[in-house]
């Protein structure tokens, strides 16, 4: 069995960095889908944390709908939501946190996003889970972003945060990480009814969400995007392995190999260092799916291999190791901005 994984299409950026609106970028993914048996997406397909879903679901449909028929006979798909595309399955994991488990299954109504995301692809198989999948009995996936509970600020792109907190401990399950997964609104939440407090809990997250471009425009700049890649790499080493390794380990998963996206950082690739890319107890691989995002601040004036250029998968065969792979590298800045 051939099994590639994708992760962070986010397919209706507000940006416009979303590489798979355009076709030539489209047309390389639909290739390399031509002798898979499993297409795994692994969070973040659709962008629905901007703070306008309807426009980045509309974007998804025809998309998805190409991938859907770019699949050979007989292949199934794989959906495992991450944080920015949540909706899909937030309000059926809020009702159900105490049953949830590592490769919770989850029906392809739960919700009407999700049932609407599902009906692209049409006769083809889909299955989802939450927050995780078994790929195999030895390979474990996830989108990643519980990860950011172990940093400091709570994001993707933190520091280690030690033991500051109060954060999921050994024999932890999804439900710890989910009660802390909503913004804080303040106490009011605690003197609203349930179903008041919840909306003014997605109102902020959709807010936060919605200012996220215009800080990284200010922060970071294109010509700085060497460095910022660099740090960010570093950062990768540093915090990010050692918080998703922190999260496999107190949720219990045994597991030879772990495959997460999240970060957006590409890798294991050939000049990386394999020693940073394994758990803190030496046992446990990590492998990263990369991004579908053109994000000039990472790679301005740079040419692929490099870990943040868009087009990131992961491979999987029988009998073989996972191993990261750019399905892009051979396009250009113009066939991507």
């Amino acid at each position: 069995m051939r099994t590639l994984v994708i992760s962070d299409l986010h397919i209706g950026a507000r940006l416009g960095q979303d590489v798979l609106t355009r076709p030539e970028p489209l047309r390389r993914l639909l290739e390399a889908l031509q002798d898979v048996d499993r297409l795994v997406l692994l969070g973040d397909i659709v962008e629905l944390m901007a703070g306008r879903p309807a426009q980045a679901m509309a974007a998804a449909e025809p998309i998805m709908r190409s991938v859907a028929a770019g699949l050979g006979n007989g292949a199934e798909v794989l959906i495992v939501p991450g944080n920015h595309d949540r909706p899909l399955v937030r309000g059926w994991v809020r009702k159900r946190q105490p049953e949830l488990a590592v490769n919770t299954d989850v029906p392809l109504d739960a919700t009407a996003p999700l049932k609407r995301l599902v009906s692209w692809f049409g006769a083809v198989p889909v299955s989802v889970h939450y927050p995780g999948v078994w790929l195999s009995d030895r390979i474990w996936a996830t989108h990643g972003h519980y990860l950011d509970f172990h940093l400091l600020p709570k994001s993707a792109f933190g520091m280690t945060r030690g033991l500051l907190g109060r954060l999921p401990r050994d024999q932890a399950t999804p439900a710890d990480y989910e009660r802390g997964h909503r913004p804080s609104t303040g106490p009011i939440n605690r003197w609203l009814p349930r179903p008041l407090a919840v909306l003014l809990e997605d109102a902020a997250e959709i807010a936060r969400a919605s200012t996220m471009p215009q800080i990284r425009r200010h922060l970071l700049r294109e010509e700085n995007a060497l460095l910022t890649s660099r740090l960010l790499s570093l950062q990768m080493r540093r915090a990010s392995i050692p918080a998703i390794a922190r999260v496999v380990h107190r949720l219990g998963v045994d597991a030879d190999w772990l495959v997460f996206g999240h970060v957006h950082r590409l890798g294991p690739l050939p000049d990386d260092v394999a020693g940073d890319w394994v758990g803190p107890d030496g046992l446990m691989r990590v492998v990263n799916a990369g991004s579908w995002l053109y994000e000039p601040a990472l790679v301005h004036r740079a040419s692929p291999p490099h870990p943040y250029w868009p087009g990131g998968s992961v491979v999987i065969e029988d009998g073989q190791p996972p191993r990261a792979a750019n399905l892009l590298e051979q396009l250009n800045e113009d066939e991507l901005k």
